[in-house]
């Protein structure tokens, strides 16, 4: 098995998405096409030698060459993120390997088959390269995202998804604000439950393909939840983080 190479990346471009939230554009000299769902390792070294690593969920689909985009939450106490946030600008070079992992991926084979994408806080960003792929290969599959997030300004990517719901027909766009919801919103002002869970499959036509992606407790509960209600084990793919973006 080929071991994937550390490279140097430029940042083309930084794009603020929230108040704490930056998506990165790379360009890449050993550029190759990732799967939706797959990640980079992130690499910072010290003058001294220190070095701190993380991964980060590709956001952008294949179809963009040449570059990744990379959305990055800044994380209480976080040196990486902190680092990339504070003291990153255009035209900065970024150590950087992938693209890595083969569980948590939209593959070819599954793109006829309804979809069910759940996320919490910045757990969309791999669900974002799923949804502009879906876009760009002009797939028709019935979709839902299910999004929870604390406040609307907290909504990664809030003006692309709700622009793809109105131009998608066979996409559903569901958010759920835990805690500030718009001044005129009349939909989920709560975390994820089973009876949400179930009203999102209920948007589609057949048991769907699941991809869920947050943190660990939310991702759990979900799992579980799906479980309960039916859904094979086989179907539902999760991907989680640590206690930071709780929603």
């Amino acid at each position: 098995m080929e071991k994937i190479q550390w490279q140097l990346g430029r940042v083309k471009a930084i794009t603020l998405e929230t108040p704490s939230v930056k998506t990165f554009t790379l360009q890449l000299p050993d550029w190759r096409p990732h799967l939706p769902g797959q990640h980079y390792d992130l690499r910072l070294t010290a003058e001294d030698g220190y070095q701190a690593e993380r991964s980060y969920s590709v956001a952008s689909p294949p179809e963009q060459t040449g570059e990744i985009d990379l959305t990055i939450e800044l994380v209480d106490d976080g040196e990486v993120s902190a680092y990339l946030h504070e003291g990153v600008a255009v035209g900065d070079m970024l150590e950087v390997r992938g693209p890595i992992g083969g569980y948590f991926v939209w593959r070819k084979e599954l793109q006829n088959q309804p979809l069910l994408l759940v996320a919490g806080g910045s757990g969309v960003v791999p669900l974002m390269a799923m949804l502009r792929h879906r876009t760009l290969i002009g797939a028709t599959n019935p979709t839902v995202l299910l999004f929870s997030v604390r406040t609307p300004t907290d909504a990664i990517y809030r003006v692309e998804l709700e622009r793809l719901a109105q131009l998608d027909s066979q996409f559903i766009l569901l958010f759920t604000f835990t805690r500030q919801a718009p001044t005129t919103w009349q939909g989920y002002t709560r975390r994820i439950d089973q009876v949400m869970l179930a009203e999102a499959v209920a948007q589609l036509p057949a048991s769907p393909q699941v991809f869920v992606c947050g943190p660990t407790l939310l991702v759990e509960q979900v799992a579980n939840i799906l479980v309960d209600l039916g859904l094979p084990a086989s179907v539902i793919h999760t991907e989680r983080f640590g206690p930071t973006g709780q929603s």
